[in-house]
């Protein structure tokens, strides 16, 4: 079979799970919005399988070249949109800044008041990603990348939890908060899966271990 069509079919089986399992959580998802669920451990490490292992290559990276924090609707720009959707009872002013609400971090457990004490996450690093193949994309693809907000790939979460990340894979960096873990690498591998990403020999052999235990 060719590894195009064993990615749709890997494909396709996980968008029925997604469907089956919004059945039994729609009454919690509604209640709270947050990451959108990542696909299943099962399905992560089928993908996982897929993923070309490379040496990673971070010549050229420039922040920059990833366009961020672009307009989702009206005044409000993807950080604005994820704080929304992440927060609890958050209130914004007239150019969608938040100006009140609390925001609970699942990497470490803090919960917030104030919205600069928070950064979005992308949970697949922007230099990550450029290091495991986005370094050949157009500008307007690894814009789609930098503000997906329909992909498990943006989180709010503390801001010196994120900083202390920096761009480092799931080999040298976990959230401290291990309930967390299984969510976190399910997240990764199926972002990576969906575009396309590489995974260095470290990162991959992280991955496995913590998908075998989820």
């Amino acid at each position: 079979m060719s590894k195009f069509y064993a990615r749709r079919r890997l494909s396709i089986a996980a968008a029925l799970t997604g469907v089956i399992a919004s059945v039994g959580l729609f009454n919690a998802t509604t209640a709270s919005a947050a990451l959108p669920t990542p696909v299943s451990a099962a399905t992560a490490r089928s993908y996982l399988a897929t993923l070309d292992v490379r040496t990673e290559n971070r010549t050229g990276y420039s922040r920059d070249l990833f366009p961020h924090w672009i307009t989702q609707s009206g005044t409000c720009n993807t950080r604005e949109t994820v704080l929304k959707r992440d927060g609890s009872g958050v209130v914004t002013d007239s150019s969608c800044a938040a100006t009140s609400g609390s925001w609970y971090s699942p990497y470490d457990g803090a919960t917030w008041s104030a919205a600069s004490d928070v950064d979005i996450d992308h949970l697949v690093p922007l230099a990550e990603a450029w290091d495991s193949g986005a370094s050949a994309w157009t500008t307007s693809r690894r814009q789609s990348f930098a503000n997906d907000l329909t992909r498990p790939q943006l989180l709010a979460v503390t801001d010196n939890v994120n900083q202390s990340k920096g761009d480092q894979d799931p080999a040298t960096w976990m959230p401290s908060r291990t309930a967390y873990r299984c969510t976190y690498v399910r997240a990764w591998v199926q972002v990576k899966y969906y575009y396309d990403l590489s995974v260095d020999s470290a990162e991959k052999s992280a991955l496995t271990n913590y998908l075998a235990s989820c």
